[in-house]
């Protein structure tokens, strides 16, 4: 007899398993839990076979016979339905493991492996962020530059237009690695370049006139602030490294002896270790130093918590103290200030100067050469420009330098 909705809701679980029939191979199975099962029986080549159609009431009984009759035309045709449900879920679960998300989790997960700065990994994961909730999901081979634009256009059209630049490009990148391990056939994002508009660039804020220069020197030696804070203001202004490399700088990377700071190569935007040299006033700010956060593993430790490095803002923070607002000074302007003032002077190779900087050279051969090229000319340059600085904190009249370079 076939079954009815009523006959289904009042079967209750017994001491076993039971099956209650409908009809042509249909079932409903009653586990001893009380789940109701829907089965149906079928051949295949003479060969008996089951198949799962569902569990009641997720699917009803008018459901579990649309589902049997489909299932049974294939069969009748000589397609197992069972095999074709088994690839589909196998489809699936492939479909699932190539998911934009998916890859873009794997292409940053190569990026660690390489090792690449903690900084860079952050902000991947920062662009991955923004692009999930609409691209996540998706299979990465479906994914048009249609569909892309229109994410890119979202940001765009909220102004953030270099986040928009920052999402193409790591979005390319995502496709392209897809590509290479044959996830996908093309990069969607590539034809999208000149479909952006281009952001506006705004240069980080740098003092490069030396009397106003000098007048912030006289103000960081009067702040009144952490003394921590202003020892790494002062250092700052003397190496000129980038403001995370030195709230990050330990002592041990400090050799006094020959007067050399190593930044090690994990902590370098080039991935390379950097070795700085010390002038006399940049070794007697360490001394300083020493005395306060010696004991520690930091120079500059971050205040309340010597186990860890100084806040990121704290410079800034501490600018803004002394009345210089962000268009005007940024823990990152002290870099453009000693480029724009070494240049200037006429006195020093370019070449040194970018080295001193630890600036990225395009060409690798080169880049290796200058790794060791220029040290005794930067020596030299570093003692110059800390002597430069205590005459422009000084207020003496600065007498522009320049010197003919050899052709």
């Amino acid at each position: 007899m076939a079954l009815t909705d009523t006959t289904i809701k009042l079967a209750k679980a017994g001491v076993a398993d039971r099956k209650l029939a409908d009809e042509k191979g249909l079932y409903l199975l009653i586990t001893t839990s009380g789940s109701k099962l829907w089965r149906l029986k079928y051949r295949i080549a003479g060969k008996e076979k089951k198949l799962a159609l569902g569990s009641y009431p997720d699917v009803g009984l008018k459901e579990a016979r649309a589902r049997r009759d489909a299932a049974r035309t294939a069969a009748e045709a000589g397609n197992d339905p069972a095999a074709a449900k088994r690839e589909a879920r196998i489809a699936r679960k492939f479909a699932s493991a190539n998911t934009f998300g998916a890859i873009a989790e794997e292409f940053i997960a190569k990026l660690e492996a390489e090792n690449k700065a903690d900084i860079t990994i952050a902000k991947t994961r920062w662009l991955l962020s923004k692009l999930s909730p609409s691209l996540g999901k998706r299979p990465i081979a479906e994914i048009s530059p249609h569909e892309l634009l229109a994410v890119l256009k979202a940001a765009e059209g909220k102004g953030q237009r270099e986040t928009a630049r920052r999402l193409r490009s790591f979005s390319s990148r995502v496709f392209r690695y897809a590509v290479v391990t044959a996830r996908a056939t093309i990069d969607p994002a590539q034809p999208l370049q000149g479909a952006l508009i281009a952001p506006t660039v705004t240069h980080r804020a740098a003092i490069i006139e030396p009397v106003a220069f000098g007048a912030l020197l006289r103000a960081i030696d009067a702040y009144a602030g952490q003394p921590v804070t202003q020892l790494a203001l002062r250092f700052t202004a003397h190496v000129f490294q980038r403001p995370g490399e030195i709230r990050k700088a330990e002592w041990a990377e400090i050799d006094f002896d020959k007067a050399v700071w190593t930044i090690p190569a994990a902590r370098m935007k080039q991935r390379q270790a950097h070795r700085v040299p010390l002038s006399k006033q940049a070794i007697a700010i360490l001394n300083e130093a020493k005395a306060l956060t010696g004991d520690g593993r930091f120079i500059f430790p971050k205040l309340g918590s010597p186990l860890k490095p100084m806040c990121e803002n704290a410079i800034n923070q501490a600018l803004r103290r002394m009345g210089f607002g962000k268009t005007e000074m940024t823990a990152h302007g002290f870099r453009s200030t000693a480029s724009s003032l070494l240049n200037e002077s006429g006195k020093w190779n370019p070449d040194a100067i970018e080295r001193a900087l630890s600036h990225a050279d395009s060409d690798q051969v080169r880049s290796a050469y200058h790794r060791g090229a220029h040290w005794a000319e930067r020596v030299e340059m570093a003692q110059w420009w800390s002597d430069h600085l205590d005459t422009l904190r000084k207020g003496a009249e600065i007498v522009p330098i320049t010197v003919a370079r050899a052709s």
